[in-house]
């Protein structure tokens, strides 16, 4: 296992204790730092030889035991069909709408459960917008562990459900998702709770850089051109970055240029508003008006960590309307097959737009991160009646409804083939 230290991002003062989640010396967020024993080919077979789940990468991951956890290892899929929609030569979509509670909030909850564990603690706890806390109920079953999850009570019911039924218990708390953060903070001061995305935190947004080992590798070994990332606190988009440097260092991957892309929801895009107006720091939304909820912080923590990445990429954090989010939703099931929840259909909206402005290399590499699965948000997309029929039980009522198009050679009639 790797050897790792909590080191503190501002003033680099390395951390005495390890569930500490603010330097001591100036309160400065504090991150993961690696002392990396293994490099290259051999860190390679190593990879290689782990299990098909993000834990193959438990030497780059600040964890001392690897537990028996199917999270992680989803499908890198190319998707020619809306390639061509959208003029890119080369795209793929990262699948991660099929983890064991259907979003990426499985990577980041498998990560800081663990160390959990690790660090004696019974009970693990967030604030969650809806996903994150399917995620840590998840986690915690699979674990033995206890789980409370705090979520604005406006949160969708389809995403609930399944918390109560991994046995976590569930507060509904009136009021906006920073709100719900801020009393999660004041609770973290009287109980001796796990939070994972709070006092845990410097671990738990270790699990985001999966996203990209799994990637690189399932490229072959190299990183793309460019990634489109959802910002919800700007975690997954800074550790992503973290996860390029780290690939590289390790001499995983060759170094090349990699341009980060953000989306977020036009109601609900502080650090895109800030990225648009070249502001050096965004701007909190106080009353977020959004479908895409997982993506409704109005002030993110990493928001303007995101800001210096984007721009010294080459990259943009582009904002797409709820409009905008919902064709999109239909644009990726139709063209790739896979239904995503808005946070998703965020991600695609964006990249739509990078596209249509020629921000995105058309030859290259490009990769978009799928996080949420649609059957989580099913009142988000009506259903297409022109798309349905009803119909007696009869053949010729069939016949009639749906009579067979001409035959087809290639796409094309066979009238105009002759």
């Amino acid at each position: 296992m790797p050897r790792f230290a909590l080191r503190c991002r501002a003033c680099h003062t390395v951390s005495a204790a390890p569930d500490a989640y603010a330097c001591a010396e100036c309160l400065g967020p504090l991150e993961v730092s690696y002392d990396h024993t293994l490099t290259g080919e051999a860190l390679r077979d190593a990879i290689r030889s782990g299990p098909t789940s993000l834990w193959r990468y438990a030497p780059l991951l600040p964890v001392a035991t690897v537990p028996d956890d199917p999270v992680g290892w989803t499908p890198l899929v190319r998707a020619d069909r809306l390639g061509r929609e959208l003029g890119l030569d080369e795209l793929w979509l990262k699948n991660d709408t099929v983890t064991p509670s259907f979003s990426f909030k499985d990577r980041v909850v498998a990560v800081a459960a663990q160390r959990a564990k690790e660090l004696g603690y019974d009970t693990i706890a967030c604030a969650s917008t809806g996903n994150l806390a399917g995620a840590v109920a998840a986690a915690a079953a699979r674990l033995g562990l206890r789980a409370v999850v705090f979520v604005p009570a406006t949160t969708e019911p389809a995403k609930l459900a399944a918390v109560t039924t991994y046995g976590a218990r569930l507060v509904l708390v009136d009021g906006t998702y920073d709100e719900v953060n801020r009393l999660v903070g004041q609770i973290a001061e009287e109980r001796r709770w796990a939070f994972v995305n709070f006092t845990l935190r410097p671990y738990y947004v270790e699990g985001s850089k999966t996203l990209l080992f799994e990637t690189a590798e399932q490229l072959g070994w190299r990183l793309p051109d460019a990634l489109v990332i959802p910002i919800a606190s700007g975690a997954m988009f800074v550790n992503n970055a973290k996860a390029a440097g780290e690939l590289v260092a390790t001499g995983l991957v060759a170094d090349r240029p990699l341009a980060f892309f953000g989306a977020q929801p036009a109601g609900c895009a502080p650090v895109a508003d800030a990225f648009a107006s070249g502001a050096p720091r965004y701007v909190p939304v106080k009353r977020p008006q959004t479908i895409a909820h997982a993506l409704a912080i109005g002030s993110p923590a990493d928001g303007n960590l995101v800001l210096e990445i984007a721009r010294r990429s080459g990259g943009a954090v582009e904002a797409a309307s709820d409009d905008e989010i919902r064709a999109s939703i239909a644009l990726v099931a139709r063209t790739a097959g896979i239904f995503v929840e808005p946070a998703g259909g965020t991600t695609v909206a964006a990249l739509v737009r990078l596209a249509e402005r020629g921000l995105l290399p058309r030859g290259g590499t490009v990769v978009a991160y799928l996080t949420g699965n649609g059957f989580k948000t099913p009142d988000v997309v009506p259903l297409d009646t022109d798309a349905v029929v009803r119909i007696p039980a009869r053949l010729d009522a069939f016949e009639d409804a749906l009579p067979e198009p001409p035959p087809t050679v290639a796409g094309r009639e066979l009238a105009e083939v002759r």
